[in-house]
């Protein structure tokens, strides 16, 4: 980090707490956000022991592009998102340090969709398919409670669809941005008879920051509700996702990163790297209130999700082992689930009580084949079929959660999860095609304390067992050339202690949020041996994750608001190393200015972090940086038509820095840069 820069962003910080002291005109908009994730029922997140953020629709869309998560995620404490420039694969994101280690897709974080499962079974996750342009909220819960949904919940990221209007409303919206970018969405909300309907189709495409990292993406989420009765609803939810051949530009090593951040990694043009995506599912869910104090939830869900990834492993190194598994991945992964639940509200001991209780199954058939990449002389094709297996993941849950108000200062929030996971595996290509597998369960119990001061500052404490099982492409390989084939089923599932304190407060005008947290893990993964595009995985010591976070949201005079996120963490394994791609430091902090919200509103940001080291041992990190980002909104209204024009500047001082880096990577590919100054132009036009 420079010292220019670094002037600057002390600078704004320190404007940032001094304005968020001053005595504030008027309140932002629901501060007490109600929050469903963490309780699986509407409640204050101020009065809830938990650390958990609301996302709302104004910040989601407001001055965003759109398309990716990473443009809200980092405005929260505990979370690091991070746009990796590479659409081959999704974001790398983290809570707490929980998911950092995966070097392709999102692991260790539940993620979910308007309640269906966006992590399947085995604990691996994706979030290509969620929809930006129809949320109304995205909810982000990390600490000890997060074990309350299951498997690999070192935190969970909930988006909810939006509703549509009394008065039917349509959308158009138009981006354009630097390196060849677009997206072009349209949206329609209407009231059907008594169906309440949106749906929203969008297409993304790229040049793409670097040599051949191309893509495009076609998305399309539909929701619709029906009111039954005075007491029951239908919710039908459907999306599809096709990412056709996004091209993968490969991480860069050091020299290359340094002689040119922009130029694809070795052999990504030679085997021309790519991954091909398609993924449909629907779900339906029924909700009814039974009498007064009692409510009954039940979703079914199911889809289809085809991969298809070409690497960059080079012929040789596939023809001089005899097994060797090929350079070409084929998945197909048909997947569904269920989840029921029920919450009832008494009173107990004189004192109110709610008790949820619940039944959970989801189910992952895959389909995993590896093929040669090449075929002859011609390279970066599918080939001879190398490897062929079906493989089965089922988890059964039950779980319990309940809440007690012990007195009028005093709240207890408790539960308990028992998490079944059940994986098995069949070798297509072996004349003795047995099943083979391994089971895997624990019992997770939480607790929470809130103790409320004043009206406006509660206390807390809270405690819970985390559970994170291998996942299937963690399982993969006993071996990195194919000579020991099957899965590496001799893994054990990581298993994790959490502690968290911390205390709220709540005005009209400020809402802050500081907590101290303590997470020992035994058994987490880390890299055995990694070579020829094969990682091998093995069970560690134990590791340590203990840090201190800072939010705070204020509203002040002259039509400003201001938001604060600080995040301190230090993870390490029991012999001293840090854990990778996890910044011990990382810094939000925004001022908007608002004086005719739906005429003219300007934001100005900073994010601040530390380095990150690349891999398990330390060999080399991606230095720190600030980033500077602005954007200004205009809007206008004709008769039934808003219009409204974004123009928004990221990396406003032109910094090339690396914003992710791909963990363990066998060739010491690990740097991913980002581009420097960019510029995005979003125009929109509502018709109601």
């Amino acid at each position: 980090m420079s010292r220019g820069s670094e002037r600057t962003a002390g600078f704004t910080v320190t404007l940032l707490l001094l304005v968020s002291g001053a005595r504030a005109s008027h309140a932002p908009d629901a501060l007490d956000e109600i929050v469903v994730t963490a309780t699986r029922a509407a409640a204050g997140r101020f009065e809830l022991p938990i650390s958990i953020d609301r996302i709302d629709q104004r910040q989601i869309q407001s001055g965003q592009p759109q398309i990716n998560l990473s443009e809200t995620l980092n405005a929260l404490a505990g979370v690091s998102a991070q746009n990796r420039q590479n659409y081959a694969q999704d974001l790398q994101v983290s809570v707490r340090g929980f998911g950092a280690r995966s070097s392709f897709g999102v692991r260790g974080v539940r993620l979910y969709a308007d309640g269906i499962p966006g992590t399947l079974p085995d604990g691996q996750g994706q979030f290509s398919h969620f929809d930006l342009g129809s949320a109304a909220r995205i909810e982000v819960l990390r600490g000890p409670f997060s074990a309350l949904y299951g498997n690999s919940s070192g935190g969970v990221i909930a988006i909810f669809t939006e509703s549509a209007p009394a008065t039917a409303r349509a959308d158009a919206t138009a981006a354009w941005g630097g390196f060849g970018t677009r997206r072009y969405a349209l949206k329609s909300l209407s009231q059907l008879g008594g169906m309440n309907l949106v749906v929203d189709a969008a297409h993304f495409t790229t040049d793409g920051y670097r040599t051949h990292s191309a893509a495009e993406r076609n998305t399309f989420n539909a929701k619709a509700r029906w009111q039954l009765d005075q007491r029951s609803t239908v919710t039908l939810i459907a999306n599809a996702l096709d990412s056709p051949n996004a091209q993968d530009p490969l991480g860069l090593n050091r020299a290359q990163l340094q002689l040119d951040p922009r130029q694809a990694g070795t052999n990504a043009l030679t085997y021309n790297t790519r991954k091909s995506l398609r993924q449909q599912q629907v779900g339906i869910s029924y909700d009814r209130n039974i009498g007064r104090n009692d409510d009954l939830a039940a979703m079914i869900y199911g889809g289809h999700r085809r991969v298809t990834q070409f690497q960059s492993i080079p012929k040789p190194v596939e023809l001089a082992a005899a097994a060797h598994p090929g350079g070409v991945i084929d998945l197909g992964r048909n997947y569904w689930g269920a989840d029921l639940h029920f919450t009832t509200r008494r009173a107990w001991a004189g004192r109110p009580m709610q008790i949820t209780t619940g039944v959970s199954f989801d189910n992952l058939d895959e389909s995993r084949q590896g093929f040669y990449n090449f075929s002859g002389s011609q390279l970066g094709v599918i080939g001879t079929m190398r490897r062929s297996e079906s493989n089965r993941v089922y988890d059964l849950d039950e779980y319990l959660q309940a809440q007690w108000d012990l007195h009028a200062r005093w709240r207890l929030l408790a539960g308990a999860r028992h998490n079944l996971v059940d994986v098995s595996s069949r070798n297509r290509l072996l004349t003795d095609s047995s099943r083979n597998g391994v089971r895997y369960s624990a019992l997770n119990p939480v607790a929470g304390l809130t103790y409320r001061v004043t009206s406006t500052l509660n206390l807390y404490g809270s405690y819970g067992k985390g559970f994170e099982t291998p996942t299937l492409n963690e399982l993969a390989y006993r071996s990195t050339d194919g000579s020991v084939s099957g899965l590496n089923l001799g893994l054990r599932p990581a298993r994790s202690d959490n502690y968290e304190f911390g205390l709220k407060t709540l005005t009209a005008a400020v809402r802050t949020t500081a907590a101290l947290f303590y997470i020992r893990s035994r058994d987490e993964l880390a890299v055995a041996v990694s070579s020829g595009g094969r990682t091998v995985f093995k069970n560690i010591a134990a590791t340590r994750r203990k840090g201190a976070e800072f939010e705070l949201v204020a509203s002040l005079p002259k039509s400003f608001t201001s938001r604060l996120a600080y995040t301190h963490i230090e993870a390490a394994t029991t012999a001293g190393r840090r854990l990778p791609a996890v910044p011990q430091n990382t810094l939000y902090a925004a001022v908007s200015w608002q004086p005719h919200p739906e005429q003219f509103s300007a934001s100005l940001e900073i994010l601040g972090r530390t380095q990150i080291f690349v891999d398990d041992v330390n060999s080399d990190a991606a230095a720190g940086n600030w980033v500077t980002n602005l954007h200004c909104e205009w809007g206008q209204r004709h008769g039934a038509w808003n219009l409204a024009e974004t123009l928004r500047v990221d990396n406003i001082t032109d910094r090339h820095y690396v914003g992710s880096v791909i963990v363990n990577e066998s060739n010491k590919r690990f740097f991913e840069p980002e581009p420097g100054r960019s510029v995005y132009l979003v125009l929109t036009a509502s018709h109601r």
